[in-house]
């Protein structure tokens, strides 16, 4: 009995012993995402400030997890530096001074930001401009797959920091302190060096993000990295393909990668859009067993990643014993209200950047004699659309004028950037008539783009249009149930209207290109009765396209833009063309010269998703039905 009392004893202290040698933590992980200068919620194209976005609001919402949670880090996924006229006033207007900080790094310096990432627009103003910007950075910045060009166009040495690893004191549930050290590396899309092309050619290339994952992530382990978090700054797509633009998903599958951060698509994670991705968890906010969150855009979603922790103080071993994502809004779509009050910090480290691109954007152009919308772009030939389509052909024409093709015709395509979809009901083109001003150029003209030009034949023409014509779900004739026309996972910036032609979409046929660009119904055809001055086109014929540098380039992965028939490559962003063509104007009058439509559905019945503002201007055979909850107008479309 004795012998007995004592091996029991002796059990009893081993298990207490294994107990104290355990410890359990809570670490909340938060994320911002596709920013795009939105520090305040001010919209600068209307010019008035709104509760439906902004870094000022979502500051708020970071103040109250850290505040529930002792053990918190921050990170950002990209896309911050660009986005609206703060981003082009601090970059091309009055132009950051050397050791100055990016307003953007001086709001986020207040917030404590652990780490963040590069997108794809932080490159859109050019390399000397971004190493700038990440001098005065507050917190590290870090992307694995983007590397200097060796001189052969191969990849070199990383042109950034591809991770860190950072030591981190956490807390458990009794207060007791431990050491963790967090690996934080980073990814951005491949495309970039399509995307942009007149900055990055020759200077860096880029590589496959789960490649550059599955390379680093050990050396990260080797290093001591307990737990690796992953800034991706890519969507999430279901079947992984090397090169793919949207990996995020693909990075669960990654050994070692522990907390994935997602972004770059603008929707969100947990979310019903993702509900068929193989292996996603909505109710756990998890795909492959891991967390993953994408916190929407320009700060209208914080994401929230809580992990559950365990440490084994005598093997030094970490282990994640749970894990669950959520999105925090600051906007009640419903009931259209902020939930949340902004961080009056924010607005006082932006302040002097706020209130000089005020000045900028309140700077007159021209006079502008009727309205200009994009309420209907989508449905009929816009004006919105047209008078940048006659800005890119009038500034091509001049630039070609004393060149081999000074005597080809000029064609022009242009697409409408607001069209709402994923940005939101408010998400629109809608100037009122009277003073034209730099605000209203930029809400025509959302991005920072160059104009450019490409050498195409009639046959390409057609093809670009079938391309773009995937803008349109396929509608039964025969069907006499109201069907959607639009396909909202098409973006709205790659519906590309060709000026110059006449032509028709039959949606009553299916799409000759899938999401991707690549054929998937060769024999179908869309685009009907496409005519160049009233004859039907000449396949061989050549024409040259005003276009801009994301789509000569090969963004969108249009048929025969791969960036090899460029033939002008303008200094001028796209939005100065429509300046000067404004200002040569003096008055604008848009107008629309109807030289596409849709082909007449008789007896069927199209659902038509815009803003409920877009009542004001109804296109024949267009009917009212009701607001949404998400704040979006159903319309239904006659013939």
């Amino acid at each position: 009995m004795k012998l007995k009392f004592i091996a029991l004893t002796g059990a009893l202290l081993l298990t207490v012993a294994s107990a104290q040698d355990t410890q359990t933590f809570d670490l909340r992980i938060l994320e911002t995402t596709d920013l795009h200068t939105s520090a305040l919620g001010y919209d600068y194209y209307q010019d008035k400030p709104t509760g439906e976005f902004g870094l000022e609001y979502t500051a708020t919402l970071i103040n109250q997890a850290r505040a529930e949670k002792r053990n918190t880090l921050l990170f950002d996924n990209g896309d911050l530096i660009q986005g609206n006229p703060l981003g082009d006033y601090v970059a091309r207007v009055n132009p950051l001074k050397a050791g100055q900080q990016h307003p953007m790094h001086a709001a986020m310096k207040v917030l404590g930001y652990n780490a963040a990432t590069l997108g794809n627009h932080e490159f859109n103003y050019g390399l000397p401009y971004l190493d700038q910007v990440l001098k005065q950075a507050p917190m590290p910045v870090v992307t694995a797959n983007v590397y200097r060009d060796n001189g052969k166009g191969e990849p070199g040495e990383n042109a950034y920091t591809p991770y860190t690893i950072q030591r981190h004191t956490i807390y458990d549930t009794s207060g007791r302190p431990a050491i963790i050290n967090v690996g934080v590396i980073g990814f951005t899309p491949p495309q970039i060096v399509n995307w942009d092309k007149a900055w990055l050619q020759g200077k860096i290339v880029t590589g496959d993000a789960v490649q550059a994952a599955q390379k680093f992530v050990p050396e990260m382990k080797a290093k001591g990295a307990d737990i690796i978090v992953a800034l991706a700054h890519g969507g999430i797509n279901a079947e992984y393909t090397p090169g793919m633009e949207n990996f995020a998903a693909a990075l669960t599958t990654v050994p070692g990668i522990d907390v994935i951060l997602s972004g770059h698509s603008h929707l969100e994670f947990p979310g019903s859009t993702y509900k068929s991705i193989p292996g996603a968890n909505l109710e756990k906010g998890t795909i492959n067993g891991k967390p993953l969150m994408m916190a929407g855009f320009w700060g209208n979603n914080l994401g929230v990643t809580d992990l559950k922790l365990s440490f084994n103080r005598q093997a030094q071993r970490w282990t994640i014993t749970d894990a669950h994502s959520t999105l925090r809004p600051i906007w009640d779509k419903t009931n259209k209200k902020s939930l949340v009050s902004p961080d009056p910090r924010i607005a006082e480290a932006v302040k002097a950047a706020h209130e000089g691109t005020l000045a900028y954007v309140r700077a007159k152009v021209a006079d502008l004699s009727t309205p200009i919308n994009s309420y209907w772009a989508l449905v009929q030939d816009d004006p919105s659309v047209q008078l940048v389509s006659a800005a890119q052909t009038a500034y091509v024409k001049k630039a070609l004028a004393d060149t081999k093709y000074k005597d080809l015709p000029v064609l022009s395509a242009a697409a409408p950037f607001k069209a709402g979809g994923r940005s939101g009901a408010s998400y629109y083109t809608d100037i009122p008539a009277g003073t034209l001003a730099i605000k209203n150029v930029a809400d025509l003209y959302v991005y920072p783009n160059t104009v450019q030009a490409v050498l195409v034949k009639g046959s390409d023409i057609k093809e670009w249009l079938e391309r773009s014509a995937g803008q349109f779900k396929q509608i039964d004739p025969s069907s006499k149930t109201p069907q959607a026309l639009v396909d909202d996972s098409f973006p709205t910036y790659n519906f590309d209207v060709i000026d110059g032609v006449t032509y028709e979409i039959d949606v009553t046929q299916p799409s000759k290109y899938d999401s991707k660009g690549q054929v998937a119904n060769a024999g179908a055809s869309r685009i009907k009765n496409l005519m160049y001055q009233g004859k039907p086109i000449d396949p061989n014929q050549e024409f040259v396209v005003a276009t801009n540098n994301y789509r000569a380039s090969g963004g969108g992965s249009f048929p025969g833009l791969t960036g090899q028939n460029i033939i002008l490559q303008a200094p001028d962003e796209t939005r100065q063309a429509l300046i000067s063509y404004f200002q040569e104007q003096k008055t604008v009058n848009p107008s629309a010269d109807n030289n596409w439509k849709l082909t007449p559905i008789p007896g069927a019945t199209l659902l038509v998703v815009s803003s409920p503002n877009a009542q004001k201007y109804l296109p024949t055979g267009v009917t009212f039905m009701k607001t949404r909850d998400d704040g979006f107008a159903e319309y239904e479309l006659k013939w």
